[in-house]
């Protein structure tokens, strides 16, 4: 019999035979659209009757307590002056916690923010208070397989003083925050039932992608690896400080807090290497003290430039840390990833993707586990996975990388009110089904109590967990697996979704629904036209220098850019390296040049857009557009003094040319911005100015 582990938070769970089965209601459907058309032509601003602007929608319990007197609900534009729904010219961190206790919410918010394009999926972008305002906003949000529109009227919950008493920017009229937090406690049931949450939840919800948790007591040997990786794959990250009975502790860490990571670097010291981890507290204040911190005397150990372009002086909440303190200092790393390449070093790959939805219903799908189950567990729902082998060039792999994950949807309208119930999985191998069992796998009927009394599971260690999902990663050989997901006790009742994730198989349940139809998820943020060009060349070259960035940048097949060759000279290629290499060491690292690659994808798609007579040119106009389009604010004055530098002389720019003005615009600005301390101007001693403009 498999050892069971089970996982306990502070609840316990259902008592046996107690069924808490509720079939789960999905938000109501409001029509944003004809919501907004028909507000528009009444020439009335939209109030939700679905979620009003009362005490209901906030809560029936304990937040109430932390409301300030004489609470109002008021419309941005009775805030501030000129309100805005999202500023795309502003950095990603811009957002603080109000009263309700949701750091993990805003943790895995801040998260999204690094990802406009995934942010724009969650956040649509086409809205504002000013075209075709109506007082009515919309927000989408990945449930249990589907993604849902969520609708909300712009009334926010104020203070006397008309300040927001939840969720807000520093930028007083900026309001996207307030509005999508509004979005998801509509989603969830009130504000109150945002006070207890996991990152992890928020960042499925944000993006229907795969939850990976490390335990960082217990942290693999490559773990550097594996957020490089993560940061360089458009994965989303979290993590939790350890609980304390002192909020605020001496080294600026809060207790069982949720943080974002928000970036990493492996920086150059005096002694060696040292790999960095850059994180935010969703407060927007209260920050780490210890080494590498803003006022640590390390930054010392860095060249001047590294120094300048990574250190901070402000308190907003973000802060460097070295890897050991973070492994020390916190309990939980979670990342999310569209798709499950992230611990299988297969970025770029095809992955297929399978969901079915299933119920253990009390009485006839409800067996519970294997320990629990006195011989019941043959009952629960059974699927057949069929792992098949996948050609990787010319030889068939051995093993394939398949993510399992089971999720079981909340039976209350309320998130918090229905607790979570303790489920996990079985995962066996049919290594004699077709001998044994040949009348179930060509019938597809469930397999019979013989065949559970008989066989070991793959994942013998069973885990049960009162979350609500339970994932885990295997490396299987080709055949065919049956998946078993159940309670931990037997007759409890909840609705569920299971989804497999490889790179080739089939998924069908047993008695049903065997032509399954197949699903296939690409990640659209990474190529693989060019990664197996990129590995190839970095196995021989982990350091590359100008000419050799001037070999890879003229030989990639680049997607879309058919029309003309691009031409990058060696002086480009010399003043690229030279903005990019933080170490100076006259080389990119392969983690620096996947950072060149993201923006020129970037840059690349700004630049085919606003070239509208396709010349593979940017006149002034066409310059002005595309950079106004990276979200940059510069003035004429400027734009016009780059052409004159970076452009032809008829002042036309060419790709290349626009690759370099807009990197040094970007790298110039944010040095700018670590090195203000009142958003005016900055103080250089001669060395740091002699670095920052000759050598870039």
């Amino acid at each position: 019999m498999p050892f069971l582990l089970c996982l306990k938070k502070n609840k316990s769970p259902v008592p046996l035979g107690r069924s808490v089965f509720q079939k789960h209601t999905p938000p109501i459907q409001q029509n944003y659209q004809a919501l907004l058309e028909s507000c528009l032509k009444n020439k009335c601003l939209f109030t939700d009757d679905n979620f009003p602007a009362h005490i209901s929608s906030i809560g029936t319990g304990a937040l109430l307590k932390k409301l300030p007197r004489n609470l109002q609900w008021k419309r941005p534009h009775a805030l501030h002056k000129s309100p805005v729904f999202y500023a795309a010219n502003r950095k990603q961190l811009d957002l603080c916690q109000g009263i309700v206790e949701n750091c993990w919410f805003l943790a895995a918010l801040e998260a999204l923010t690094f990802h406009q394009d995934i942010l724009a999926a969650v956040v649509p972008q086409n809205q504002s208070f000013e075209r075709k305002y109506a007082g009515i906003f919309h927000f989408r949000f990945w449930q249990f397989g589907e993604w849902v529109d969520v609708v909300v009227d712009d009334l926010l919950p104020v203070n006397e003083e008309g300040e927001l008493v939840f969720v807000s920017s520093v930028y007083k009229n900026v309001f996207w925050g307030a509005l999508l937090e509004k979005a998801y406690a509509k989603l969830y049931g009130s504000y109150e039932d945002l006070q207890i949450g996991q990152v992890s939840e928020a960042l499925v919800d944000f993006t229907g992608g795969v939850n990976t948790r490390i335990k960082l007591a217990e942290a693999p040997p490559d773990l550097w690896d594996i957020l490089t990786r993560a940061t360089y794959s458009r994965s989303l990250m979290g993590c939790q400080t350890h609980l304390g009975t002192t909020k605020v502790l001496k080294n600026g860490l809060v207790a069982g807090h949720a943080y974002t990571i928000t970036g990493i670097r492996k920086v150059t010291c005096q002694y060696g290497p040292e790999n960095l981890v850059r994180l935010r507290n969703p407060w927007g204040k209260i920050e780490w003290k210890g080494d590498w911190s803003d006022s640590s005397y390390k930054w010392e150990l860095l060249s001047p430039k590294e120094k300048i372009l990574l250190r901070k002086k402000k308190e907003d909440g973000e802060f460097w840390m070295s890897l050991q303190d973070f492994k020390i200092h916190f309990v939980d790393l979670m990342i999310c990833k569209l798709t499950p390449d992230l611990m299988s070093q297969e970025d770029g790959k095809k992955w297929m993707y399978s969901l079915k939805s299933g119920r253990w219903v009390k009485g006839s799908t409800a067996g519970g586990s294997l320990g629990f189950s006195n011989g019941n567990f043959w009952m629960n729902p059974q699927y057949w996975l069929n792992v098949l082998p996948v050609e990787d060039g010319k030889k068939s792999l051995n093993s394939c990388n398949v993510v399992i994950s089971l999720m079981q949807k909340h039976s209350s309208k309320h998130r918090n009110r229905a607790p979570h119930l303790f489920i996990g999985f079985l995962l066996y191998k049919n290594t004699f089904l077709f001998s044994f069992f040949p009348e179930q796998y060509q019938s597809n009927k469930k397999l019979p109590p013989a065949f559970f009394a008989r066989h070991q599971p793959v994942n013998k260690q069973q885990l049960f967990l009162d979350e609500r999902e339970v994932t885990h990663y295997f490396h299987l050989e080709p055949s065919v697996y049956v998946i078993i997901p159940s309670t931990l006790e037997p007759q409890q009742e909840s609705e569920f979704i299971l989804r497999v994730f490889s790179r080739k198989h089939v998924l069908w349940e047993m008695v049903n629904d065997f032509f399954n139809t197949l699903k296939e998820i690409v990640d659209r943020y990474e190529g693989k036209i060019w990664e197996d060009f990129f590995t190839k060349h970095f196995e021989q070259n982990p350091e590359i220098n100008a000419v050799q960035l001037q070999k890879i940048l003229n030989n990639i097949s680049w997607r879309n850019f058919q029309n003309f060759r691009l031409n990058f000279s060696l002086d480009s290629c010399q003043g690229i390296l030279a903005l990019l290499d933080l170490n100076a060491t006259g080389t990119l690292s392969i983690q620096e040049f996947r950072v060149l690659w993201k923006r020129l994808l970037f840059y690349l798609e700004v630049f085919q857009k606003r070239d509208t007579s396709r010349s593979g040119k940017l006149d002034l106009v066409e310059l002005h557009a595309a950079v106004q389009e990276t979200g940059i604010s510069l003035s004429n004055e400027v734009c016009n003094l780059m052409a004159i530098r970076y452009g032809d002389p008829d002042l036309q720019i060419s790709f290349e040319s626009f690759v370099c003005f807009m990197l040094r615009v970007e790298i110039m600005g944010e040095a700018f911005r670590n090195l203000t301390q009142d958003g005016k101007g900055i103080y250089l001693r001669e060395s740091e100015w002699m670095m920052m403009t000759l050598y870039s």
